[in-house]
């Protein structure tokens, strides 16, 4: 059976749910969806695009912590209260996964709090070791 542990970036909202950041499932790593807090600062900027580079760079931080890049993610979900928030982030999104071309998905969708304009969700694989 496959290693299974939690990775926790630090948040309020992952103490008062009840959810880890990610889930290391043996070879799968499942990060949840992430939003543009500064967990550690507990603040959120209101442009979106720098919401979505924060958002990336705490799901880079919990892959990082499971063995993983961006480079090893399968899936991408991208969730948006405003659909013409989405474009806007594109170049961004692109830098991060270009390359990599996971499967995506945009929805619009409420979020937990009026000021997050993104929530980003991956699923990964780590590499295999050897």
């Amino acid at each position: 059976m496959g290693e299974r542990r939690t990775i926790l970036s630090g948040s309020l909202f992952e103490e008062r749910i009840g959810y880890a950041r990610a889930v290391v499932d043996g070879d799968r790593v499942h990060v949840s969806g992430t939003t543009g807090f500064d967990y550690a600062a507990m603040t959120i900027a209101e442009d979106v695009v720098a919401q979505a580079e924060q958002c990336l760079r705490t799901i880079t931080a919990a892959l990082a912590e499971a063995g993983c890049t961006l480079a090893d993610v399968v899936r991408v979900r991208y969730l948006l209260p405003d659909r013409e928030d989405f474009e806007p982030c594109w170049p961004v999104l692109r830098r991060a996964f270009g390359e990599v071309r996971p499967a995506a998905t945009m929805m619009v969708c409420g979020l937990a709090d009026p000021r997050m304009r993104i929530e980003i969700e991956v699923d990964a694989r780590r590499p295999a070791t050897g």
